[in-house]
């Protein structure tokens, strides 16, 4: 949606599917750029804005995106009506910037598809019980979507971006990054969770848990896309998760409880608790982190800037001795490391983050480890 021409474009596949006889609901995202300059301009008045009009400025770019897209339908000779979280009655948590979906009222969108009308939804926003304007996260729309498709039963929910499919790594990373045709929700699940930024999280989870299928495909292109199913990978390796823009706080011991509530309180995301009998540190978005300074900055013993690279796959941790051993040949630090079920991750400096990404790729994807176990499955719907 990053343009009047690429809204034309999305209107062309909307037609497309409706001219094969489907029944089509679009949700859609902010315009391209227009979800950071609204934040943009909330910073201006405030480094930290208040949460809940954070939430009123923010949910206006899916807005526009969605009146743009109904217009240029109506001037192609359809009929579609475009229509707010509020409006569609999606109810959500009262977590303010992070919220999550409890109901929405799916009878309004039955209606209107049996009357051959095309259903367009504002993504990222609902309304809290209390009635105020919330919104679900960066990437929210992607909930948005698999949340309204498993309510309607829908045969599939697509999710169209500028890449064409769920990738090994960052392409603009790693050069050699490989398409993945399939991944399972478990290994897609970690590697969303520990920084992939084509899914939100919420919405793998919900279309696991709800077993919805769920396709990425690219809106400039025509391909298959990557299709996420099934609990099982035919990979060792499955790819490698990139997160910058981190931070490591760290504090007295004895602070830990009342910090880490104090993080529950205010909506942030601890990724990771790494301490000894003295000092503890946390790992949080940098984003987050004049949010907890307003709070502890007389507590925050020291900070420094990281980056979280995060190997995926059910062979992961019978990698960490090599994976160690790679990175320090190539003269690459490692602060820390720590495991989950499906996944190593470890803590670097941000200046060799993307070398470090690069070294791991090629020996586990590309010349080691990256094995197809099964022969490659073709699945709509």
């Amino acid at each position: 949606m990053g343009s009047v021409e690429r809204i034309h474009t999305v209107a062309q596949h909307v037609i497309d599917a409706k001219e094969r006889g489907q029944q089509v609901v679009v949700v859609v995202s902010a315009m391209s750029g227009e979800t950071n300059r609204l934040l943009d301009l909330a910073h201006q008045v405030d480094r930290v804005p208040n949460a809940r009009e954070l939430d009123v400025i923010l949910s206006s770019g899916e807005q526009i995106s969605m009146a743009l897209l109904a217009m240029t339908l109506h001037k192609m000779g359809y009929s579609a009506r475009s229509f707010t979280g509020s409006q569609l009655g999606i109810v959500t948590t009262n977590q303010h910037n992070d919220a999550t979906i409890l109901q929405a009222d799916t009878a309004k969108i039955q209606q209107l598809l049996n009357e051959d009308t095309i259903v367009i939804v504002a993504g990222f926003q609902g309304v809290s019980e209390s009635g105020d304007i919330t919104t679900l996260g960066r990437g929210g729309s992607d909930t948005t979507a698999v949340t309204l498709a498993g309510m309607l039963a829908a045969d599939e929910c697509q999710i169209f971006t500028d890449v064409d499919g769920i990738y090994s790594t960052d392409p603009r990373i790693v050069e050699n990054a490989r398409k993945l045709d399939i991944i399972d929700f478990p290994s897609m699940e970690e590697m969303s969770r520990k920084g992939a930024k084509v899914l939100h999280l919420p919405c793998v989870q919900y279309a696991w848990r709800h077993q919805v299928p769920l396709r990425v495909l690219s809106t400039f292109e025509h391909n298959e896309g990557t299709l996420i199913r099934g609990e099982s990978s035919p990979y060792d390796v499955c790819g490698i998760a990139v997160q910058k823009d981190m931070i490591k706080l760290s504090f007295e011991s004895h602070h830990v409880d009342s910090i880490l509530k104090q993080c529950h309180l205010l909506g942030i995301d601890v990724w990771n608790v790494i301490g000894d009998a003295e000092f503890t540190a946390l790992l949080i978005k940098q984003d987050a982190s004049a949010k907890l300074g307003l709070v502890f900055e007389d507590k925050i013993r020291n900070s420094k800037p990281v980056s979280l690279l995060t190997i995926v796959g059910k062979k992961a941790n019978d990698l960490i001795e090599s994976t160690y051993q790679l990175l320090c040949s190539a003269n690459i630090l490692i602060d820390s490391g720590y495991s989950d079920n499906l996944s190593h991750s470890l803590v670097i400096a941000p200046e060799q983050i993307d070398s470090a990404a690069n070294v791991i790729h090629e020996a586990y994807v590309i010349s080691g480890s990256f094995v197809d176990h099964e022969p490659k499955q073709r699945f709509m719907g």
